[in-house]
């Protein structure tokens, strides 16, 4: 409970006490609205965090006394028998004692795109690791390819997937750098502001002013003062940003990650699902002679080209014998999606791109051997109208074995040495452009094979990650990939993304177990690739990074880029893709696994500090002012130009909807251009010290000059106070206009532009008509009915604040 809110009820039992009954109702109304509003405000925040997270239970399918049943696989223990199926996610780790060509993609817990394959047999080593031990399946990977049944060895945090997870535990949460500036902030106000408000009761009392009326003052000026609700009204301008991210797909799980996204000064990003589609995608194919193809993802969405002309694959005979092979040779399926491998389905796509009709369901299969890591290879056999054909699919070298012939331009053509060592050639070629070099033959037996050629897949960029990069560099974001990949596919993609130059850098991650904690730190804000890398790399260079004053963005899906995630000042998971390590330990989750949607969200970040610091600009002037007006008064001897109740009515302005309001201005397009801010600057600056000096020296002028005018003229106290009064909440409202922005004019915003402040600032000034023109808020508030001449006057006075505001930012410009 706030002592403050304390105090204030205690003053209204004195009150009440000593039969000031307006005085200890008008306290304890006030108290109520500021109470409700901080109790809404956190009700409001807390609801939209619970709302963002979504959780998943997941079913396996277990064999118990002979039945399969499906159960939650949280329900799982050792011991119990588990079937796997295509498409299916591994519910814990399993020794596998059953399998039918047993495929599992283990990129949650490697990095790695590629499928593994998985044996029965027992490892040739205890000491073999995580991605050796063929013999098991582990919680948290994906089946792609064939079925088994395997009996369960650990479940929860005894599995592999629990191991890693346990990192986190070492890498613990920072406050962000907004967190950190509000709270040395709200320290420093409230030493200053008690200081000046125990002086000014001091000086109230020993000049004979009433002990309890200046108690009052003094806290009530202390609740205005004293920024106890900034926490609450920062939480509330950011839960609006988060809805406005929301609908950007950016879902932010802890409000001040949106403030840091806009800081950020290096983004580390994995590679396999954030900056690529993780989709395998055909991008070359060559018999005798190149052929480039379009589309992306698993469809026949595409085309073949020559020369940036399309290119009619019925007349190319070798490019059609080629596609059919890649369709025969092939387990996938793609009629919901990829069920199988990412190469088949690449390879299955181009297929598609091409016209050809799907011929493994009306045709004969007749033999059958699957791909194994040994032999390098795939043979699919089927009976055709021409007797039986035998595809084939593999490794260059190993398929140049079973080859006799090439398929040229006049048909098959013996198979020379020097055309083996130009293939040869080619596929090097394709393979040092980071494309994955697939070969295809076929013929009538399995040892008289026809060569048809070369398939050269990647996993392409993302569309739209190209220009999200530009534009985070031309802001000073530096951008970072850190992956398990080799160098030359890492460099290639970060080539065709744009941000590895001439100068660029690219470390591995042998090197970076060889480098001291300086040597790296030194280096690690000018590294662009980070290969052949580990969990605990990337939690090393997060670190490095940070340990130079960086602030640090790290996104990824995998298990593998958790610890990662938790260390740096905001994570970013990927929402499809991601495990739910990934996306419980990041702070921001990309629903549509965009990388591009950060660009969003940094422009958000950046709009929301901006936004963050208006409404500081538009608080701390008030309180200024009024603490001013109040101790101005006092040592001069003359009666207070607030009392209690209007002090706290002005705090509930202050912290109500016209400050709200400026924390839904809407997004200025230049903002994304700003360079990211220097953590260690002040969020109130010197430029902010001189605007807030300027607007509040105007109203404590305006607001003196009006009240001292009244008591010349011989008007009554409560007459001159409900001036005062009314003036100063008028200059709040214009203030507000104000704050909208540090630098462009309301009018170049557009004067209705924020339908927020406007309504604000309608319901504020209906409030205070209501509060000089209803009897019962008149007796509670101390005030008086005003005439028109008057309402003119106060209005004439308030607007000076704008009209000096608007001067400023011209002459600025």
């Amino acid at each position: 409970t706030d002592p403050l809110i304390l105090l204030l009820l205690a003053s209204a039992l004195v009150s009440l006490f000593i039969h000031k009954v307006n005085d200890a109702v008008g306290i304890a109304v006030a108290v109520t609205i500021v109470v409700t509003l901080g109790f809404t405000q956190e009700y409001r925040s807390e609801k939209s965090v619970a709302e963002l997270k979504r959780l998943t239970t997941y079913t396996c399918h277990v064999v118990r006394e002979g039945r399969v049943y499906e159960i939650p696989s949280e329900e799982l223990v050792p011991g119990d028998i588990v079937s796997l199926n295509v498409g299916g996610r591994v519910p814990a780790d399993l020794r596998i004692f059953e399998s039918t060509g047993l495929q599992i993609d283990e990129s949650t817990l490697t990095g790695e795109s590629e499928p593994v394959s998985k044996k029965i047999g027992a490892l040739k080593s205890r000491d073999a690791i995580l991605a050796e031990k063929n013999n098991m399946a582990f919680m948290g990977t994906i089946v792609t390819a064939g079925k088994a049944r395997g009996i369960v060895t650990a479940t929860g945090d005894k599995s592999e997937l629990g191991r890693i997870s346990s990192i986190l535990q070492g890498a613990d949460r920072v406050k962000t750098p907004l967190q950190k500036k509000l709270d040395e902030l709200g320290k420093q106000i409230s030493v200053v502001a008690l200081l000046i408000i125990a002086a000014i009761s001091a000086v109230g009392i020993a000049t004979g002013k009433p002990a309890l009326e200046m108690f009052m003052v003094g806290v009530s000026l202390a609740v205005a003062a004293i920024p106890e609700g900034l926490p609450i009204v920062v939480t509330i301008t950011l839960a609006l940003g988060v809805t406005r991210m929301a609908k950007n797909n950016a879902i932010v799980r802890r409000l001040p990650a949106v403030e840091t996204l806009g800081s950020t000064t290096v983004i580390c990003t994995d590679k396999t699902g954030t900056l690529t589609q993780n989709e395998m995608t055909v991008r070359t194919i060559y018999t005798t002679e190149f052929f480039d193809v379009t589309g992306l993802g698993y469809t026949g969405a595409g085309e073949f080209q020559q020369g940036g002309s399309a290119v009619d694959v019925q007349s190319e005979p070798g490019l059609y014998a080629l596609l059919r092979c890649a369709m025969l040779c092939n387990t996938a399926s793609l009629n919901d999606g990829l069920v199988g491998q990412p190469t088949e389905g690449a390879l299955l796509a181009a297929a598609l791109k091409a016209g050809l009709s799907d011929e493994r369901e009306r045709l004969e299969r007749i033999d059958e051997v699957p791909f194994d890591s040994g032999r390098k290879w795939m043979m699919v056999g089927y009976n055709t109208a021409s007797g039986a054909e035998y595809f084939f699919k593999g490794a260059v070298e190993w398929v140049l074995e079973k080859c006799t012939s090439f398929y040229g331009k006049e048909g098959p053509q013996p198979l020379t040495a020097e055309r083996k060592k130009q293939i040869l050639d080619v596929s090097r070629g394709l393979a040092d452009e980071a494309l994955r070099v697939i070969a295809l033959a076929s013929g009538p037996s399995p040892d008289e094979q026809v060569f048809l050629g070369l398939a050269g897949m990647i996993d392409p960029p993302r569309q739209g990650v190209q220009e999200a990069i530009k534009m985070a560099r031309e802001s000073g974001v530096h951008i970072a990939m850190i992956t398990g990949d080799s160098r030359e596919t890492a460099v290639a993609v970060t080539k065709e993304l744009g941000f590895y130059c001439a100068d660029g850098v690219a470390i591995s991650g042998a090197e970076l177990d060889g480098m001291t904690e300086t040597e790296l730190s030194d280096i690690a804000g000018r590294v662009d690739v980070f290969y052949r890398t580990s969990p605990e790399h990337k939690l090393k260079i997060v670190r490095a990074l940070q340990s130079t004053g960086q602030v640090v963005a790290m996104t990824g899906d995998g298990v593998n880029d958790a610890p990662a995630l938790k260390a740096a000042d905001i994570g970013v998971a990927m929402g499809r893709s991601g495990t739910d390590v990934a996306r419980e330990t990041a702070e921001m989750i990309l629903v549509d696994d965009n990388f591009a949607t950060i660009v969003s969200a940094i422009e958000e970040g950046k709009s929301i500090y901006n936004n963050i610091k208006n409404f500081l600009r538009f608080e701390l002037t008030t309180s200024v002012a009024a603490i001013s007006v109040i101790a101005i008064s006092t040592l001069l001897g003359l009666p207070l130009p607030l009392n209690p109740i209007q002090i706290l009515w002005i705090n509930i302005i202050m912290d109500g909807p016209p400050a709200q309001s400026l924390g839904v201005e809407p997004l200025d397009p230049d903002i994304i251009k700003r360079r990211p801010r220097d953590p260690k600057e002040p969020i109130v600056n010197r430029r902010m010290i001189s605007n807030i000096a300027l607007g509040a020296v105007i109203m404590i002028v305006g607001t003196l000059a009006v009240f001292f005018a009244e008591l010349s003229k011989g008007a009554e106290l409560e007459r001159a106070v409900t001036m005062a009064f009314t003036v100063f909440v008028m200059f709040q409202m214009f203030n507000a206009l104000n704050c909208r922005s540090e630098e462009k004019s309301v009018f170049k915003l557009g004067l209705f532009s924020n339908r927020y402040v406007t309504l604000a600032i309608a319901a504020s000034v209906a409030l205070q008509l209501a509060v000089i023109y209803i009897p019962l808020l008149q007796r509670m508030f101390g005030t008086t009915p005003l005439t028109l001449g008057d309402l003119a006057l106060v209005t004439l006075v308030s607007s000076t604040v704008f009209i000096v505001d608007e001067a400023r930012k011209k002459v600025k410009r």
